[in-house]
């Protein structure tokens, strides 16, 4: 059974689930293969992890290069959902989740 919780799906761009407090313009779902081995790269460093404190969720932003992110969604049931992103783009939509009062940066 499919369970859609995207803001605003619209044919086929990747959107963020619900509970996250952005949206990114340019933004492409990663396969969970992909995602997984370049977070897991060396190279790759970790601008910050953050947890929804009410419904278990955790995102994860990563730095890939200079100009690309990947944000990690984790789901309450341990999925995870890896997204390429902007990092400038994604670095103003950081700022939404340090303000948003359900969502605590994590070490």
């Amino acid at each position: 059974m499919a369970v859609h919780n995207n803001q605003g799906e619209s044919g086929g761009s990747a959107t963020l689930p619900d509970v996250v407090p952005f949206n990114l313009s340019h933004l492409t779902r990663q396969s969970w293969e992909l995602g997984k081995s370049t977070v897991q790269d060396e190279k790759t460093g970790v601008l910050s992890r953050w947890a929804h404190q009410h419904e278990q969720w955790r995102l994860s932003a990563f730095e890939v290069t200079s100009e690309t992110a990947i944000i990690c969604i984790q789901t309450p049931v341990g999925r995870e959902r890896f997204y390429g992103a902007i990092q400038l783009e994604l670095q103003s939509a950081i700022q939404k989740l340090e303000a948003n009062p359900s969502w605590q940066q994590v070490a």
